[in-house]
């Protein structure tokens, strides 16, 4: 897994070289993805977790602090995104620590038929303070939801991002939120405006509406109402977050199918 450029092969991504200011002018240097460990690897939570962290530079067109680091322990190294609190600017609908909410989108896709997350965890002891750290995926970035959802082999993950969203309350389910490696895995990013305690939902993904929810998603669902949420996802959502997570696992298993937008208006923009 290295020698691989982060866009596809065509040309290195730009990053800002840039640590403490939000600078639009800020330097830009070249990346090129090397990593010893997959982003889906179980390997890859060690590393994440107990890995020195080295900030390579500031991500370009983010609205927050978002950071492409270098994770290293030992022999094995991985780039990551970091989204440290003090980088998240405050919104007035949504509630802070978006880093807590991008590891709990990540833990609630560990269970089957529910999407997959790059692996996410929380970091205290990081450059910046407490954040995020997520496997950087080096994913086909010419590649979005919407080239994506007319291909039927990959109908069957669509769907199963599809359900993550309704269950963790995505707001901001953009169409480049939708990665695809050249193993044609799918996986969701920017999970940050998520398990709001109120009605949020905004995604580009109603192509399925009507259709019924799949068996995996279904049991999973069932599951969760059984067993509760795991103690993870409850040291990171409230209280009140928690019982609303619940609250809509349960509306959509009772349901057994994909819901319409009623309102013609959940969509996130841009689009893309």
């Amino acid at each position: 897994m290295k020698g691989t450029t982060v866009l596809a092969g065509t040309k290195a991504i730009n990053v800002s070289d840039q640590e403490e200011e939000f600078e639009s002018d800020a330097e830009s240097i070249s990346f090129e993805y090397s990593a010893t460990i997959a982003p889906g690897d179980a390997e890859m939570t060690e590393l994440l977790n107990r890995g020195s962290i080295e900030i390579l530079g500031l991500m370009p067109w983010s609205s927050n602090g978002t950071y492409l680091v270098q994770v290293t322990r030992g022999s094995d190294h991985a780039p990551a995104i970091y989204k440290p609190e003090r980088g998240e600017r405050p919104l007035w609908d949504f509630p802070g620590s978006l880093w807590k909410r991008e590891v709990a989108t990540y833990e609630l896709s560990l269970l089957p038929g529910l999407g997959s997350v790059p692996t996410t965890v929380a970091r205290v002891s990081a450059p910046m303070g407490c954040g995020s750290v997520q496997a950087f995926v080096p994913a086909l970035f010419s590649e979005h939801y919407f080239t994506l959802r007319d291909r039927p082999e990959l109908t069957t993950q669509l769907k199963a991002l599809c359900v993550l969203d309704l269950i963790a309350n995505s707001a901001d389910r953009k169409g480049g939120h939708c990665l695809i490696d050249d193993q044609n895995q799918i996986w969701g990013i920017d999970n940050g405006l998520s398990f709001h305690e109120e009605p949020k939902l905004r995604t580009v993904i109603w192509d399925f509406a009507g259709e019924s929810l799949p068996n995996s998603a279904a049991e999973s669902l069932a599951n969760l109402l059984d067993c509760g949420l795991s103690p993870e996802l409850q040291q990171l959502l409230t209280a009140t977050e928690q019982q609303a997570t619940l609250q809509r696992a349960q509306n959509v298993l009772a349901q057994g199918y994909f819901p319409h937008d009623e309102t013609g208006r959940s969509y996130p923009w841009p689009l893309v």
